[in-house]
């Protein structure tokens, strides 16, 4: 891959920041929502526990989630970029997204620097994955071709407060959390078989009903925390992300463009007039709305207490040497979409 060196001026000193008070109110709040959300999903694990074996079983549950919290098991972020044939970028060539990559990782005070690897997909997206110790940032082709080098510092900023912020343990435990929750639910349908069979022979219900309904509608309650912590994380990402790099509005042009190429174009393309634009009801969202997330920059672009990072956009990025994209977005083995 060849990409073309630019030159970036970063430095510390010219961070955008929040109104003090505002900031640490915002940050509270976030912390607070943080907790509430994952205590909801602890409770919702002890609870359906409770159900099955009691208060045993309930202190049990909560002593694994503890231990899951303790030790965060994660999948390592080399085997996360093997499943999407990412290719990792020398951490050394001077280039334009080491370069930013370096200048925001120094904004946000990370010990480690985090990798940059390029997925072979014409889809727009870009994750962080694996540990504080060792992060990855990942980027697809389809992404490095569609926006502009201040948009995906905005992009890369996002990912870095994800980092900085440890949102890859808080969704990872979140996520552990909902899946032990579904695995006791199943238990739901082997209760509900052994009650119809003993009103067969036996003429009563051995367990109680709204107990298996409970444990039967688990799984979705503990979903919609999950994606409800999602999406208190991911504003906060935005806010930070936009003060790293002190330009809101590259992040915001980032959001408007990847809304723009993903979606609309099909919809408008394929589906009738009243089904186009149907929005999905919020607490369904992994991610707040383009809407409301643009807003929220705009608002942080007008508090701005220092001048925006000039990134310099001449020479553009080059995509010269990597041809064509072979990979075209479908789902892959093992059920990614890429």
């Amino acid at each position: 891959m060849k990409i073309v060196e630019i030159l970036i001026s970063l430095s510390r000193a010219e961070a955008v920041m929040l109104n003090p008070s505002a900031e640490q109110a915002h940050k509270r709040s976030n912390l607070l929502q943080t907790a509430a959300i994952l205590a909801g999903m602890c409770a919702l694990v002890a609870v359906s526990a409770g159900l099955l074996w009691g208060f045993a079983g309930a202190a049990v549950a909560c002593g694994i989630v503890g231990l899951l919290a303790f030790c965060s098991p994660q999948i390592p972020a080399s085997v996360v970029m093997r499943l999407y044939k990412g290719q990792r970028l020398d951490a050394g060539s001077p280039n334009q997204l080491n370069n930013i990559t370096n200048a925001l990782s120094e904004r946000a005070e990370l010990q480690h620097r985090p990798e940059i690897y390029i997925i072979p997909s014409l889809t727009l997206n870009a994750f962080a994955t694996g540990t504080r110790r060792r992060p990855t940032i990942g980027i697809t082709e389809g992404l490095l071709r569609q926006l502009s080098l201040r948009e995906l510092a905005g992009v890369l900023a996002h990912e870095v407060s994800h980092i900085k912020n440890n949102d890859l343990r808080v969704m990872g435990l979140a996520d552990l959390m909902s899946r032990f929750t579904q695995i006791l639910s199943y238990t739901a349908a082997i209760l509900a078989i052994v009650n119809v069979l003993s009103l067969i022979f036996a003429g009563e219900f051995t367990y109680n009903w709204f107990a298996i309904g409970l444990l039967y509608l688990a799984p979705a309650i503990s979903s919609l925390l999950q994606l409800g912590l999602s999406r208190v994380r991911e504003f906060d990402a935005d806010l930070e992300g936009a003060s790293f790099t002190g330009d809101p509005e590259g992040l915001a042009s980032a959001l408007e463009k990847v809304e723009r190429y993903t979606g609309h174009f099909w919809e408008d393309l394929m589906l009738p007039v009243p089904a186009r634009r149907v929005p999905l009801p919020s607490m369904l969202r992994s991610h707040p709305t383009t809407e409301q997330r643009v807003a929220r920059l705009q608002e942080l672009d007008l508090n701005r207490a220092y001048p925006q990072i000039i990134i310099r956009e001449e020479p553009m990025i080059s995509m010269v040497g990597l041809g064509p994209i072979a990979m075209r977005p479908r789902y892959r083995f093992p059920g990614i979409w890429y």
